[in-house]
């Protein structure tokens, strides 16, 4: 496992990390067993770079990610998560210091540590970017000791722009895929060039670019890809990448030409995306033991040729740019 460096953080973490929303809910039936299982095959693969969240079923994926780490005992990885989507309704006055306090707390409680690695505003209303006072109560709990480092996970590229104007933005997660690719352009070269990291999330795109997928796969009715194509529940952009589901199949059909010998197509999707050095990490989420150490195989890959990276480009802009391009 290839790792690379997180930013101005100081430190360095694998370049495939593990993502813990299938562990804590909304991806279907995922039980306490199995989710223990694919954490551990991910850290035995050699990802030391874990993101979760306060709402993944409610707390559950973070004190599965306790439990995991105090059995294994030894270096910890580096944990990421969040807060924010607690408040009901999730709305900018919300965002109060008390609030976020008490975020942060339950938070150390749920991952049984004293400071948490990096604390990310989970995709606040984009009020909150121009609310400097947001901000000023993040660098409070970095004085105090509750968080060593904080950033933003964000649906817009313009919202990610605005982000990295405070100078304590450290990371940015952002959906970077095949099937999301605007934020190569301005976004990472701003990145670049203020040293903030960067967390690319949705890699496969729901699951579309594991190739696995058909006009007849069924998703169970807690799985939000039966209930938010639409965004009923959250931002439609975090579900297939907002790309309806039938030109999305056929963009995959096409895809799947270009993908050489044992190679998994998820694997490809993964390897496309490292071929940014701006990207940080990478965090494929995964159910099973099986699926994090295919994931994790991906930093293995040799990298892509440019006749094939410039397929894909094309592939983009022809056929799943105009539905995605400048939405997000």
């Amino acid at each position: 496992m290839k790792d690379r460096n997180f930013g101005r953080t100081g430190q360095r973490v694998s370049e495939i990390g593990f993502g813990a929303w299938a562990i804590g809910g909304t991806w279907g039936e995922v039980s306490h067993e199995d989710a223990k299982s694919a954490l551990h095959a991910a850290l035995d693969a050699g990802m030391t770079f874990i993101d979760t969240a306060d709402v993944y079923g409610d707390g559950r994926s973070e004190k599965i990610i306790a439990e995991v780490l105090n059995e294994r005992g030894g270096k910890r990885p580096f944990v990421a998560t969040k807060l924010g989507r607690r408040l009901s309704p999730h709305v900018a006055e919300g965002y109060t210091e008390s609030n976020l306090q008490s975020f942060v707390e339950r938070s150390l409680n749920n991952l049984q540590v004293d400071s948490l690695d990096l604390v990310q505003l989970h995709c606040p209303p984009t009020e909150i970017y121009y609310t400097p006072e947001v901000f000023d109560v993040m660098d409070k709990l970095v004085a105090a000791g509750k968080i060593r480092s904080y950033g933003v996970s964000v649906e817009k590229v313009e919202e990610g722009l605005k982000a990295i104007d405070y100078p304590n933005v450290s990371s940015v997660q952002i959906i970077y895929n095949i099937f999301r690719q605007r934020p190569a352009e301005l976004f990472f070269r701003e990145t670049r060039k203020r040293n903030v990291a960067v967390i690319a999330r949705v890699p496969l795109a729901s699951g579309l670019l594991t190739g696995k997928m058909n006009a007849n796969t069924a998703f169970s009715a807690d799985d939000h890809r039966a209930f938010n194509r639409n965004g009923e529940a959250f931002d439609k952009g975090e579900t297939f990448s907002g790309v309806p589901y039938d030109v999305a199949l056929d963009a995959v059909e096409d895809i799947r030409k270009l993908v050489k010998g044992d190679v998994t197509m998820a694997m490809f999707a993964l390897r496309w995306i490292l071929m940014d050095d701006a990207v940080s990490v990478v965090i494929p989420g995964a159910k099973n033991p099986a699926q994090a150490e295919a994931n994790a195989q991906a930093s293995n890959l040799a990298p892509l040729d440019q006749e094939t990276m410039t397929a894909l480009k094309t592939l983009y802009q022809q056929k799943i740019a105009p539905w995605v391009h400048q939405r997000w």
